[in-house]
């Protein structure tokens, strides 16, 4: 269980920052000259974020918090709870920016390709799409970095037992 909830958490992790790149990689160089190529575009973008983005990031949370469980030393990591509050921090950012904006400029760009809104009318919806998804993918790969490098961000409270029991070892024989 523990090593099928490490691959688990790591093909996740792989989509997420797989498709991340892909959502951008869109956004750079796919025609966006008409307004129906443009709703083309905003389409491939809103499926790559409910087929791959959101579902990457469900099983990435759910595998981690079960590694978590399934092996116990995970708990009195800073490392592993640092992960967790990024791996939330990046849910609600792809959940409620980058989710929300490739499905609402999908639908936007459907009625700019038809004649129903004005041509500017995404723009003000999209000037932070940028920055929100920069912003998840810096959270993606400091999540992996720090899956991979595991600093020590706390002490364990076994070892300050330990300690305490040896330093007060010497006081019981003197007296």
């Amino acid at each position: 269980m523990r090593k099928g909830s490490k691959i688990l958490h790591t093909l996740s992790a792989c989509g997420l920052i797989g498709g991340l790149g892909c959502y951008m990689l869109l956004l750079l160089v796919a025609p966006q000259d008409t307004p129906a190529a443009y709703a083309d575009l905003r389409r491939s973008i809103a499926a790559i974020s409910n087929y791959v983005l959101l579902p990457s990031l469900a099983i990435a949370l759910l595998s981690g918090i079960v590694s978590m469980v399934v092996h116990r030393p995970y708990i009195d990591k800073g490392w592993a709870w640092l992960k967790a509050a990024m791996g939330i921090l990046m849910f609600k950012g792809v959940l409620t920016v980058v989710g929300a904006k490739a499905d609402y400029a999908a639908t936007v760009s459907e009625r700019m390709a038809a004649g129903e809104a004005p041509a500017d009318a995404l723009d003000a919806a999209l000037a932070m799409e940028w920055y929100a998804l920069a912003a998840v993918m810096v959270l993606s790969v400091a999540n992996v970095v720090l899956g991979v490098w595991r600093p020590r961000l706390m002490r364990r409270p076994g070892r300050r037992t330990e300690r305490a029991s040896e330093e007060a070892e010497p006081t019981r024989k003197a007296a």
